[in-house]
């Protein structure tokens, strides 16, 4: 058997059950990895897909946007294999709706799937891997890979709630990256573009002739890359992830500034904000095209 990437070790997906995440588990799986395949809406087929080709695997369907719920995943991998190295946060819905006309209930729903599904898991194996180190005196060497959007980063109109939440998951990969490397701990934030089921009704991920770019297979990859030794040097950082090309991101930068050494009037700073924005558009910058060729 040809050795894989990702031999001997145990990865936690989330929302592994179809989609992005179940070409994440597939992959996983098929470069050496025993994945335990987490989804609410049922991981059981995944599973067998997965055993069809030789893998390994475990069902999930813990209630991950729940404290005990994200230990419960944490727990099966524990009970089932005895370690845990991987885990990727991949779980999430829309419920798209414009600014003023959003419910309660479709905000909390989102922010519940995205933000606690992420928040919940991530503490649980982040407490197992510190434990793991403090006890061992060796890096824990374990690998977490968080899935953002750059309705994130850029902000989408409908999706407040949606742009919110992933907003609010690179923020929580930056802490965790910042808290975890001294455990030997690495966190990536992936952002993809694909097809899936949450995108297929917009029609604007249609397979394409030849090499299909919006096909969720293409994500897996950098994902399963993430997830090996080869990769423990990175953490901390941003990638938007489509068909064969993979873009690092760069953190927020100060752009410009304008200073005294006072307390600034307001009466001052009509003329001072043209400095500040001299040589800049102060229109709010356009959302990346999603099927605009590079």
């Amino acid at each position: 058997m040809t050795q894989g990437a990702l031999d001997g070790k145990v990865v936690a997906v989330t929302g592994a059950g179809r989609g992005i995440g179940l070409s994440h588990a597939l992959l996983l799986a098929a470069e050496g990895a025993s994945v335990v395949v987490n989804d609410l809406g049922g991981p059981d087929e995944a599973v067998e897909k997965i055993r069809a080709r030789g893998g390994s695997a475990t069902a999930s369907s813990h209630d991950i946007a729940t404290w005990d719920g994200g230990q419960g995943l944490v727990d099966a991998a524990l009970a089932e294999y005895g370690r845990l190295d991987g885990l990727v946060l991949n779980a999430g819905i829309i419920r798209d709706r414009m600014l003023v006309n959003m419910s309660e209930p479709e905000w909390d729903a989102v922010l519940r799937v995205h933000l606690n599904g992420h928040f919940a898991p991530l503490r649980a194996a982040a407490a197992h891997w510190r434990e793991l180190a403090k006890s061992t005196g060796a890096p824990a060497n374990g690998h977490v890979v968080m899935t953002s959007s750059e309705a994130g980063l850029f902000g989408n109109v409908g999706q407040a709630n949606y742009s919110a939440a992933k907003a609010g998951i690179v923020g929580l990969g930056m802490v965790a990256a910042r808290e975890l490397e001294r455990y030997g701990v690495a966190v990536n934030v992936i952002c993809p573009r694909s097809r899936t089921p949450m995108t297929e009704h917009l029609g604007l991920f249609d397979a394409t002739p030849g090499f299909d770019r919006w096909d969720p297979d293409n994500i897996a990859p950098w994902v399963a890359y993430l997830c090996s030794d080869d990769a423990s040097r990175i953490t901390g950082q941003t990638f938007v992830v489509h068909g064969g090309t993979v873009s690092l991101l760069e953190p927020w930068r100060e752009a410009s500034a304008i200073t005294k050494q006072a307390r600034w009037d307001v009466s001052e700073l009509a003329d001072a904000s043209r400095e500040l924005f001299a040589g800049r558009d102060t229109t709010i910058v356009p959302f990346p095209d999603p099927v605009a060729e590079r």
